[in-house]
Protein backbone atom coordinates (compact mmCIF):
# COMPACT_ATOMS: atom_id res chain seq x y z
CA UNK A 1 0.00 0.00 0.00
CA UNK A 2 1.49 3.32 -1.09
CA UNK A 3 0.92 6.57 0.70
CA UNK A 4 2.28 10.00 -0.17
CA UNK A 5 3.59 12.13 2.66
CA UNK A 6 1.09 14.97 2.94
CA UNK A 7 1.91 18.25 4.65
CA UNK A 8 -0.88 19.50 6.89
CA UNK A 9 -1.85 23.10 7.52
CA UNK A 10 -0.98 24.40 10.98
CA UNK A 11 -3.82 26.30 12.58
CA UNK A 12 -3.11 28.67 15.43
CA UNK A 13 -5.18 30.82 17.72
CA UNK A 14 -7.09 33.49 15.85
CA UNK A 15 -7.12 37.04 17.14
CA UNK A 16 -9.24 39.98 16.08
CA UNK A 17 -8.17 42.44 13.43
CA UNK A 18 -8.11 45.16 16.06
CA UNK A 19 -5.70 43.21 18.23
CA UNK A 20 -3.42 42.52 15.28
CA UNK A 21 -3.29 46.20 14.45
CA UNK A 22 -2.77 47.20 18.07
CA UNK A 23 0.44 45.19 18.35
CA UNK A 24 1.86 45.91 14.90
CA UNK A 25 5.03 48.01 15.04
CA UNK A 26 4.62 51.35 13.32
CA UNK A 27 6.27 51.38 9.91
CA UNK A 28 8.45 54.29 8.92
CA UNK A 29 6.89 54.07 5.51
CA UNK A 30 4.17 56.70 5.06
CA UNK A 31 2.10 54.53 2.73
CA UNK A 32 2.02 51.70 5.25
CA UNK A 33 0.91 54.11 8.00
CA UNK A 34 -1.81 55.48 5.76
CA UNK A 35 -3.05 51.97 4.96
CA UNK A 36 -3.10 51.07 8.66
CA UNK A 37 -5.02 54.26 9.46
CA UNK A 38 -7.54 53.48 6.73
CA UNK A 39 -8.04 49.99 8.17
CA UNK A 40 -8.76 51.51 11.59
CA UNK A 41 -11.28 53.79 9.94
CA UNK A 42 -13.06 50.89 8.23
CA UNK A 43 -13.20 48.89 11.47
CA UNK A 44 -14.64 51.90 13.27
CA UNK A 45 -17.25 52.15 10.51
CA UNK A 46 -18.21 48.54 11.07
CA UNK A 47 -18.53 49.17 14.80
CA UNK A 48 -20.73 52.23 14.22
CA UNK A 49 -23.09 50.30 11.92
CA UNK A 50 -23.19 47.34 14.32
CA UNK A 51 -24.19 49.57 17.25
CA UNK A 52 -26.79 51.44 15.20
CA UNK A 53 -28.46 48.18 14.12
CA UNK A 54 -28.47 46.89 17.72
CA UNK A 55 -30.02 50.10 19.00
CA UNK A 56 -32.49 51.14 16.31
CA UNK A 57 -33.55 48.15 14.19
CA UNK A 58 -37.32 47.66 14.27
CA UNK A 59 -36.99 44.36 16.17
CA UNK A 60 -34.39 43.09 18.64
CA UNK A 61 -31.51 41.22 17.00
CA UNK A 62 -28.94 38.84 18.45
CA UNK A 63 -25.36 40.08 18.46
CA UNK A 64 -24.13 36.63 17.45
CA UNK A 65 -26.33 36.55 14.35
CA UNK A 66 -25.17 40.00 13.30
CA UNK A 67 -21.51 39.08 13.65
CA UNK A 68 -21.94 35.75 11.83
CA UNK A 69 -23.78 37.51 8.99
CA UNK A 70 -21.00 40.08 8.73
CA UNK A 71 -18.35 37.36 8.60
CA UNK A 72 -20.33 35.41 5.99
CA UNK A 73 -20.71 38.52 3.87
CA UNK A 74 -17.00 39.29 4.08
CA UNK A 75 -16.02 35.79 2.95
CA UNK A 76 -18.69 35.63 0.25
CA UNK A 77 -17.13 38.74 -1.31
CA UNK A 78 -13.86 36.84 -1.87
CA UNK A 79 -14.84 33.86 -4.04
CA UNK A 80 -17.63 31.24 -4.17
CA UNK A 81 -15.71 28.69 -2.09
CA UNK A 82 -14.70 30.75 0.94
CA UNK A 83 -17.32 30.69 3.70
CA UNK A 84 -18.03 30.71 7.41
CA UNK A 85 -19.35 27.50 8.99
CA UNK A 86 -21.26 27.74 12.23
CA UNK A 87 -20.66 24.88 14.73
CA UNK A 88 -23.47 22.76 13.24
CA UNK A 89 -22.26 23.20 9.65
CA UNK A 90 -18.68 22.49 10.72
CA UNK A 91 -19.77 19.30 12.46
CA UNK A 92 -21.68 18.17 9.36
CA UNK A 93 -18.64 18.86 7.18
CA UNK A 94 -16.44 16.76 9.49
CA UNK A 95 -18.92 13.89 9.27
CA UNK A 96 -18.85 14.06 5.48
CA UNK A 97 -15.07 14.09 5.18
CA UNK A 98 -14.56 11.50 7.91
CA UNK A 99 -16.95 9.14 6.16
CA UNK A 100 -18.34 7.68 9.40
CA UNK A 101 -21.25 8.63 11.65
CA UNK A 102 -23.78 7.13 14.02
CA UNK A 103 -26.92 6.35 12.04
CA UNK A 104 -29.17 3.82 10.36
CA UNK A 105 -27.61 3.32 6.90
CA UNK A 106 -30.30 4.65 4.57
CA UNK A 107 -29.86 6.71 1.42
CA UNK A 108 -32.92 8.96 1.28
CA UNK A 109 -34.54 11.79 -0.63
CA UNK A 110 -37.55 14.04 -0.03
CA UNK A 111 -40.76 13.37 -1.97
CA UNK A 112 -44.10 15.10 -1.42
CA UNK A 113 -43.11 16.19 2.06
CA UNK A 114 -42.01 12.75 3.30
CA UNK A 115 -38.74 10.85 3.28
CA UNK A 116 -38.38 8.29 0.50
CA UNK A 117 -35.81 5.52 0.80
CA UNK A 118 -33.51 5.46 -2.23
CA UNK A 119 -31.61 2.45 -0.94
CA UNK A 120 -30.75 0.79 2.37
CA UNK A 121 -26.98 0.31 2.66
CA UNK A 122 -25.90 -3.32 2.94
CA UNK A 123 -25.16 -4.71 6.40
CA UNK A 124 -26.54 -1.72 8.33
CA UNK A 125 -29.39 -1.40 10.86
CA UNK A 126 -31.74 -0.32 8.06
CA UNK A 127 -31.06 -3.32 5.81
CA UNK A 128 -31.13 -5.76 8.73
CA UNK A 129 -34.35 -4.18 10.00
CA UNK A 130 -36.15 -4.79 6.69
CA UNK A 131 -36.25 -1.25 5.28
CA UNK A 132 -36.75 -1.43 1.50
CA UNK A 133 -36.14 0.81 -1.48
CA UNK A 134 -39.15 3.12 -2.12
CA UNK A 135 -40.39 2.85 1.48
CA UNK A 136 -41.82 6.16 2.71
CA UNK A 137 -40.87 7.32 6.21
CA UNK A 138 -43.69 9.48 7.57
CA UNK A 139 -42.76 9.67 11.28
CA UNK A 140 -39.60 9.58 13.38
CA UNK A 141 -40.12 8.58 17.00
CA UNK A 142 -43.83 9.24 16.58
CA UNK A 143 -43.40 12.79 15.25
CA UNK A 144 -44.56 13.72 11.75
CA UNK A 145 -41.97 14.35 9.06
CA UNK A 146 -44.27 16.87 7.37
CA UNK A 147 -42.78 20.35 7.59
CA UNK A 148 -39.16 19.26 8.09
CA UNK A 149 -36.45 19.83 5.51
CA UNK A 150 -34.44 16.84 4.30
CA UNK A 151 -31.35 17.80 6.39
CA UNK A 152 -33.54 18.22 9.49
CA UNK A 153 -35.10 14.79 9.01
CA UNK A 154 -31.70 13.17 8.38
CA UNK A 155 -30.35 14.78 11.55
CA UNK A 156 -33.18 13.23 13.57
CA UNK A 157 -32.33 9.77 12.23
CA UNK A 158 -28.64 10.17 13.09
CA UNK A 159 -27.45 9.99 16.66
CA UNK A 160 -25.16 8.25 19.14
CA UNK A 161 -24.26 4.63 18.43
CA UNK A 162 -26.42 2.04 20.29
CA UNK A 163 -29.37 4.41 20.74
CA UNK A 164 -32.75 3.48 19.26
CA UNK A 165 -35.15 5.25 16.92
CA UNK A 166 -38.62 4.24 15.69
CA UNK A 167 -39.51 4.88 12.05
CA UNK A 168 -43.12 4.82 10.85
CA UNK A 169 -43.11 3.39 7.34
CA UNK A 170 -45.63 3.45 4.52
CA UNK A 171 -45.01 0.69 1.97
CA UNK A 172 -46.71 0.06 -1.34
CA UNK A 173 -48.90 -3.03 -1.08
CA UNK A 174 -49.20 -2.78 2.72
CA UNK A 175 -52.51 -1.25 3.82
CA UNK A 176 -51.47 0.40 7.06
CA UNK A 177 -48.34 2.27 8.16
CA UNK A 178 -46.11 0.22 10.46
CA UNK A 179 -43.31 0.95 12.92
CA UNK A 180 -39.74 -0.30 12.64
CA UNK A 181 -37.45 0.06 15.66
CA UNK A 182 -33.78 0.35 14.73
CA UNK A 183 -30.62 0.69 16.81
CA UNK A 184 -28.08 3.16 15.47
CA UNK A 185 -24.62 1.87 14.58
CA UNK A 186 -21.41 3.22 13.04
CA UNK A 187 -22.18 3.86 9.37
CA UNK A 188 -19.34 4.12 6.88
CA UNK A 189 -20.00 6.24 3.81
CA UNK A 190 -18.71 4.22 0.87
CA UNK A 191 -17.18 6.75 -1.48
CA UNK A 192 -15.94 3.95 -3.76
CA UNK A 193 -18.27 1.49 -5.45
CA UNK A 194 -17.28 -1.10 -7.99
CA UNK A 195 -18.45 -4.07 -10.00
CA UNK A 196 -17.35 -6.29 -12.83
CA UNK A 197 -18.32 -5.52 -16.45
CA UNK A 198 -17.37 -8.82 -18.11
CA UNK A 199 -13.54 -8.64 -18.14
CA UNK A 200 -13.41 -4.95 -17.21
CA UNK A 201 -13.32 -3.46 -13.72
CA UNK A 202 -15.73 -0.55 -13.16
CA UNK A 203 -14.86 1.72 -10.21
CA UNK A 204 -16.91 4.77 -9.24
CA UNK A 205 -15.68 7.41 -6.78
CA UNK A 206 -18.57 9.56 -5.55
CA UNK A 207 -16.50 11.88 -3.32
CA UNK A 208 -13.05 12.08 -1.76
CA UNK A 209 -13.38 11.39 1.98
CA UNK A 210 -11.07 9.67 4.45
CA UNK A 211 -12.17 6.24 3.15
CA UNK A 212 -11.47 6.83 -0.56
CA UNK A 213 -7.89 5.60 -1.06
CA UNK A 214 -8.53 2.46 0.97
CA UNK A 215 -11.76 1.93 -0.99
CA UNK A 216 -9.92 2.16 -4.30
CA UNK A 217 -7.29 -0.35 -3.18
CA UNK A 218 -9.99 -2.78 -2.05
CA UNK A 219 -11.85 -2.33 -5.35
CA UNK A 220 -8.79 -3.06 -7.50
CA UNK A 221 -7.74 -6.08 -5.42
CA UNK A 222 -11.26 -7.54 -5.44
CA UNK A 223 -11.73 -7.04 -9.18
CA UNK A 224 -8.36 -8.64 -9.93
CA UNK A 225 -9.41 -11.72 -7.99
CA UNK A 226 -12.86 -11.85 -9.59
CA UNK A 227 -11.66 -11.44 -13.18
CA UNK A 228 -8.10 -12.75 -13.03
CA UNK A 229 -5.03 -10.78 -14.10
CA UNK A 230 -4.73 -12.65 -17.39
CA UNK A 231 -8.29 -11.84 -18.47
CA UNK A 232 -8.56 -8.33 -17.00
CA UNK A 233 -8.78 -5.87 -19.92
CA UNK A 234 -8.55 -2.68 -17.87
CA UNK A 235 -10.50 -0.30 -15.64
CA UNK A 236 -13.13 2.38 -16.02
CA UNK A 237 -12.66 5.01 -13.28
CA UNK A 238 -15.92 6.97 -13.07
CA UNK A 239 -15.44 10.47 -11.62
CA UNK A 240 -18.59 11.97 -13.11
CA UNK A 241 -20.51 14.30 -10.78
CA UNK A 242 -17.83 13.80 -8.12
CA UNK A 243 -17.69 17.22 -6.37
CA UNK A 244 -14.25 16.57 -4.83
CA UNK A 245 -13.24 16.53 -1.18
CA UNK A 246 -9.94 15.93 0.56
CA UNK A 247 -6.74 16.88 -1.25
CA UNK A 248 -4.69 14.18 0.46
CA UNK A 249 -7.09 11.49 -0.77
CA UNK A 250 -6.87 12.73 -4.37
CA UNK A 251 -3.08 12.55 -4.07
CA UNK A 252 -3.25 9.05 -2.57
CA UNK A 253 -5.49 7.84 -5.43
CA UNK A 254 -3.02 9.20 -8.01
CA UNK A 255 -0.15 7.65 -6.07
CA UNK A 256 -1.86 4.26 -6.39
CA UNK A 257 -2.13 4.58 -10.18
CA UNK A 258 1.19 6.20 -11.15
CA UNK A 259 4.72 4.83 -11.19
CA UNK A 260 6.19 8.17 -10.20
CA UNK A 261 6.40 11.84 -11.05
CA UNK A 262 4.56 14.92 -9.88
CA UNK A 263 0.88 14.58 -9.03
CA UNK A 264 -0.08 18.18 -8.32
CA UNK A 265 1.41 21.43 -7.03
CA UNK A 266 -0.31 24.09 -4.95
CA UNK A 267 0.72 27.74 -5.06
CA UNK A 268 -0.47 30.25 -2.50
CA UNK A 269 -0.12 33.98 -2.11
CA UNK A 270 3.62 33.87 -1.43
CA UNK A 271 6.31 31.92 -3.35
CA UNK A 272 7.34 30.06 -0.19
CA UNK A 273 3.80 28.64 0.05
CA UNK A 274 4.35 26.43 -3.02
CA UNK A 275 4.09 22.70 -2.35
CA UNK A 276 4.62 19.79 -4.73
CA UNK A 277 3.33 16.26 -4.28
CA UNK A 278 4.93 13.29 -6.02
CA UNK A 279 3.95 9.68 -6.60
CA UNK A 280 6.05 6.82 -5.35
CA UNK A 281 7.04 3.83 -7.44
CA UNK A 282 4.38 1.15 -7.81
CA UNK A 283 1.15 1.04 -9.84
CA UNK A 284 -1.69 -0.79 -8.10
CA UNK A 285 -3.15 -1.87 -11.45
CA UNK A 286 0.16 -3.14 -12.91
CA UNK A 287 -0.17 -0.84 -15.91
CA UNK A 288 -3.58 -2.03 -17.09
CA UNK A 289 -5.39 0.46 -19.38
CA UNK A 290 -7.55 3.02 -17.56
CA UNK A 291 -10.34 5.15 -18.97
CA UNK A 292 -11.49 8.00 -16.72
CA UNK A 293 -15.04 9.30 -17.11
CA UNK A 294 -15.53 13.02 -16.36
CA UNK A 295 -18.27 15.57 -16.94
CA UNK A 296 -19.39 19.04 -15.89
CA UNK A 297 -19.98 17.80 -12.34
CA UNK A 298 -16.40 16.52 -11.89
CA UNK A 299 -14.75 19.13 -9.68
CA UNK A 300 -11.78 19.89 -7.46
CA UNK A 301 -10.21 16.65 -6.14
CA UNK A 302 -11.65 14.64 -9.03
CA UNK A 303 -10.06 17.14 -11.45
CA UNK A 304 -6.71 16.73 -9.68
CA UNK A 305 -6.88 12.98 -10.34
CA UNK A 306 -8.06 13.40 -13.94
CA UNK A 307 -5.44 16.06 -14.67
CA UNK A 308 -2.55 14.05 -13.24
CA UNK A 309 -3.50 10.87 -15.11
CA UNK A 310 -3.98 12.81 -18.34
CA UNK A 311 -0.70 14.73 -18.09
CA UNK A 312 1.21 11.50 -17.40
CA UNK A 313 -0.67 9.81 -20.25
CA UNK A 314 -1.60 7.10 -17.79
CA UNK A 315 -5.30 7.21 -18.66
CA UNK A 316 -7.62 8.27 -21.45
CA UNK A 317 -10.21 10.83 -20.36
CA UNK A 318 -13.69 10.47 -21.84
CA UNK A 319 -16.91 12.45 -21.44
CA UNK A 320 -17.41 16.21 -21.28
CA UNK A 321 -15.27 19.06 -19.94
CA UNK A 322 -14.88 19.10 -16.15
CA UNK A 323 -16.14 21.81 -13.77
CA UNK A 324 -13.00 23.94 -13.56
CA UNK A 325 -12.44 24.40 -9.83
CA UNK A 326 -8.71 24.97 -9.59
CA UNK A 327 -8.46 26.29 -6.04
CA UNK A 328 -7.66 24.78 -2.63
CA UNK A 329 -9.55 25.57 0.56
CA UNK A 330 -8.11 25.32 4.08
CA UNK A 331 -10.44 24.60 6.98
CA UNK A 332 -9.47 26.80 9.95
CA UNK A 333 -11.26 25.79 13.20
CA UNK A 334 -12.48 28.68 15.36
CA UNK A 335 -12.84 26.81 18.64
CA UNK A 336 -16.46 26.59 19.76
CA UNK A 337 -17.53 29.13 17.10
CA UNK A 338 -17.31 26.83 14.09
CA UNK A 339 -14.73 27.16 11.34
CA UNK A 340 -13.53 29.21 8.43
CA UNK A 341 -13.28 27.73 4.93
CA UNK A 342 -10.74 29.93 3.17
CA UNK A 343 -9.30 29.70 -0.34
CA UNK A 344 -5.55 29.66 0.27
CA UNK A 345 -4.01 28.35 -2.97
CA UNK A 346 -4.47 27.44 -6.59
CA UNK A 347 -3.45 24.00 -7.78
CA UNK A 348 -1.64 23.08 -11.00
CA UNK A 349 -1.52 19.80 -12.89
CA UNK A 350 1.89 18.13 -13.47
CA UNK A 351 2.40 19.98 -16.77
CA UNK A 352 1.96 23.29 -14.96
CA UNK A 353 -1.53 24.20 -16.16
CA UNK A 354 -4.21 25.80 -14.03
CA UNK A 355 -7.68 24.51 -14.83
CA UNK A 356 -9.40 27.32 -12.90
CA UNK A 357 -12.59 28.45 -14.72
CA UNK A 358 -11.54 26.35 -17.72
CA UNK A 359 -11.81 22.73 -16.67
CA UNK A 360 -10.14 19.69 -18.15
CA UNK A 361 -10.97 18.82 -21.73
CA UNK A 362 -11.39 15.05 -22.16
CA UNK A 363 -9.34 13.21 -24.77
CA UNK A 364 -12.59 11.84 -26.17
CA UNK A 365 -15.70 14.04 -26.10
CA UNK A 366 -18.91 12.03 -25.77
CA UNK A 367 -22.20 13.83 -25.15
CA UNK A 368 -25.13 12.05 -23.51
CA UNK A 369 -28.56 12.01 -25.15
CA UNK A 370 -30.87 14.13 -22.98
CA UNK A 371 -34.48 13.13 -22.26
CA UNK A 372 -37.06 15.35 -23.95
CA UNK A 373 -38.10 16.94 -20.65
CA UNK A 374 -34.54 18.05 -19.78
CA UNK A 375 -32.84 21.03 -21.43
CA UNK A 376 -29.08 21.27 -21.85
CA UNK A 377 -28.74 24.31 -19.57
CA UNK A 378 -30.53 22.46 -16.77
CA UNK A 379 -27.73 19.91 -16.47
CA UNK A 380 -24.69 22.04 -17.20
CA UNK A 381 -22.19 23.11 -14.54
CA UNK A 382 -18.97 25.11 -14.46
CA UNK A 383 -16.79 27.28 -12.23
CA UNK A 384 -16.83 30.12 -14.77
CA UNK A 385 -20.57 30.51 -14.23
CA UNK A 386 -20.18 31.15 -10.48
CA UNK A 387 -20.34 34.79 -9.48
CA UNK A 388 -17.08 36.10 -8.04
CA UNK A 389 -14.96 33.13 -9.15
CA UNK A 390 -11.17 33.45 -9.27
CA UNK A 391 -9.71 34.23 -12.66
CA UNK A 392 -7.31 31.81 -14.30
CA UNK A 393 -3.75 33.04 -13.62
CA UNK A 394 -2.68 32.02 -17.12
CA UNK A 395 -5.34 34.20 -18.73
CA UNK A 396 -7.11 33.14 -21.87
CA UNK A 397 -10.72 32.28 -22.50
CA UNK A 398 -12.88 30.94 -19.68
CA UNK A 399 -15.13 27.99 -20.47
CA UNK A 400 -18.84 27.80 -19.72
CA UNK A 401 -20.26 24.74 -17.98
CA UNK A 402 -20.61 21.43 -19.77
CA UNK A 403 -23.17 18.66 -19.44
CA UNK A 404 -23.30 16.83 -16.11
CA UNK A 405 -26.14 14.48 -17.06
CA UNK A 406 -25.73 10.74 -16.41
CA UNK A 407 -28.72 8.51 -17.23
CA UNK A 408 -29.88 6.12 -14.54
CA UNK A 409 -30.21 3.31 -17.08
CA UNK A 410 -26.78 1.89 -17.90
CA UNK A 411 -28.00 0.92 -21.36
CA UNK A 412 -28.53 4.61 -22.16
CA UNK A 413 -25.16 5.73 -20.75
CA UNK A 414 -23.26 6.53 -23.97
CA UNK A 415 -20.08 7.54 -22.12
CA UNK A 416 -19.83 4.31 -20.15
CA UNK A 417 -20.70 2.18 -23.18
CA UNK A 418 -18.08 3.97 -25.27
CA UNK A 419 -15.44 3.36 -22.57
CA UNK A 420 -16.31 -0.33 -22.37
CA UNK A 421 -16.12 -0.63 -26.17
CA UNK A 422 -12.68 1.00 -26.16
CA UNK A 423 -11.31 -1.42 -23.57
CA UNK A 424 -12.91 -4.38 -25.33
CA UNK A 425 -11.35 -3.31 -28.65
CA UNK A 426 -14.71 -2.70 -30.34
CA UNK A 427 -13.81 0.97 -30.79
CA UNK A 428 -10.39 2.47 -31.36
CA UNK A 429 -8.79 5.72 -30.16
CA UNK A 430 -5.65 7.35 -31.50
CA UNK A 431 -4.16 10.02 -29.21
CA UNK A 432 -4.30 13.49 -30.71
CA UNK A 433 -7.48 12.81 -32.69
CA UNK A 434 -10.87 13.80 -31.34
CA UNK A 435 -12.77 10.54 -31.42
CA UNK A 436 -16.18 11.94 -30.52
CA UNK A 437 -17.33 11.52 -34.08
CA UNK A 438 -14.84 8.88 -35.26
CA UNK A 439 -14.48 5.37 -33.90
CA UNK A 440 -11.02 3.86 -33.92
CA UNK A 441 -9.43 0.73 -32.30
CA UNK A 442 -7.69 1.14 -28.93
CA UNK A 443 -3.98 0.33 -28.94
CA UNK A 444 -3.84 -1.75 -25.77
CA UNK A 445 -0.07 -2.10 -25.86
CA UNK A 446 0.38 1.66 -26.00
CA UNK A 447 -2.28 2.20 -23.35
CA UNK A 448 -0.43 -0.02 -20.91
CA UNK A 449 2.76 2.02 -21.18
CA UNK A 450 3.46 4.93 -18.84
CA UNK A 451 5.53 7.32 -21.01
CA UNK A 452 7.49 10.26 -19.68
CA UNK A 453 5.49 13.32 -18.75
CA UNK A 454 4.83 15.53 -21.74
CA UNK A 455 6.42 18.99 -21.52
CA UNK A 456 4.57 21.93 -20.02
CA UNK A 457 2.27 23.68 -22.47
CA UNK A 458 0.68 27.11 -22.26
CA UNK A 459 -2.95 27.19 -21.15
CA UNK A 460 -4.78 28.39 -24.25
Amino acid sequence: MKRSVIASFAVGTLVSALAILAFQPFSSDGAARAESSDTYHQLNLFGDVFERVRADYVEPVEDKKLVEAAISGMLASLDPHSSYMDPKSFSDMQVQTRGEFGGLGIEVTMENGVIKVVSPIDDTPASRGGILTNDLIVKIDGKQIQGLTLPEAVEKMRGPVDTSVVLTVVRKGVKEPFDVKLTRAVITIKSVRFHREADIGYIRITQFNEQTADGLENAVQTLRKQIGDAKLEGYVLDLRNDPGGLLDQAIAVCDDLLEGGEIVSTRGRHPEDTQRYNAREGDLTDGKPIIVLINGGSASASEIVAGALQDHRRATLLGTRSFGKGSVQTIIPLGSDGALRLTTARYYTPSGRSIQAKGIEPDIIVQQDLPKDIKADQVSAGEAELQGHLVNPDGGKEEAGSSAYVPADKKADKQLLYALDLLNGVKKYTPGINASSKDQKVDKAAAQQTPALKPAVPAN
